[in-house]
């Protein structure tokens, strides 16, 4: 993901971006060249090069900042209905347990809404809205630490499979005997 915060850019740094190419706009205009402007924006020269380009094509406006490059698949109005969905439950949808994974919100989506969307590009926009994968607070009541102790110390130990011994060998596969 490209924004590891949640996705898209705060109404606060997206200024801040105008910002910085509004002063490009002016290097520009004092003829100022692309590697001196970058590493005093602290940008890429690459980016610095496409801002010229679009200023002199067309002028400022074509420097500033379009918006996102595509809408949501929901809007706040059909996330909401689908956070009352989800509060349902899965139960309440045809599987037979309560857990909620991406593969089932992305079926309720294709059915609620008629719209197909990827599991990551589903995940994105829940930690966007707020969402985020569900870990038990507290440990079970029931749990019983002294059985998981005594599990651990009796049976793990027969399950997990031996360690290959370090010995002489050969990093040769055709001639393993070479040594």
């Amino acid at each position: 993901m490209r924004y590891p915060q949640g996705g898209g850019l705060t109404a606060e740094r997206q200024a801040f971006r105008e910002r910085v190419r509004m002063e490009a706009v002016a290097m520009f205009a004092d003829g100022r060249g692309s590697t001196e402007i970058a590493k005093e924006l602290r940008v890429s020269v690459r980016s610095v090069q496409r801002w010229r380009r679009s200023w002199r094509e067309a002028g400022q406006d074509a420097v500033r900042s379009r918006g996102p490059v595509s809408r949501p698949k929901l809007n706040d109005r059909l996330f909401a209905v689908l956070e009352e969905e989800l509060a349902k439950g899965p139960v309440a949808h045809g599987w037979p347990d309560q857990r909620w994974t991406l593969a089932r919100i992305k079926t309720l989506i294709g059915r609620r809404f008629h719209k197909s969307m990827t599991l990551s590009g589903i995940s994105q926009m829940l930690r966007r809205r707020g969402w985020s994968h569900q870990v038990p607070a507290r440990r079970a009541v029931e749990r019983d630490e002294a059985a998981v102790a005594g599990w651990v110390k009796e049976v793990w130990p027969h399950l997990e499979p031996p360690r290959r011994r370090s010995g002489p060998g050969s990093s040769s596969k055709t001639r393993p005997d070479s040594r």
